[in-house]
């Protein structure tokens, strides 16, 4: 087996929802600040991101349950 380093174990981890994170924030920030134009557009994508992929990990990619096997 081969060690991994601690910081690559932490980014493997933590990568995606540090990315989630900061795309929601600046979607909150740009929307609570931006008047009309491109800030509604930048929030919009960036929220829109965040909640689309909890609906496809959270709803839509379940696996499918399976009844045991009657033998």
């Amino acid at each position: 087996m081969s060690a991994r380093k601690p910081s690559s174990h932490f980014l493997f981890l933590w990568a995606w929802p540090i990315v989630l994170g900061v795309l929601t924030a600046v979607g909150l920030v740009a929307a609570l600040f931006s008047d009309d134009g491109w800030g509604d557009v930048l929030a919009g994508i960036c929220l829109a991101i965040p909640t689309a992929t909890g609906i496809w990990y959270g709803w839509l990619r379940r696996s499918p349950r399976t009844l045991p096997k009657a033998d």
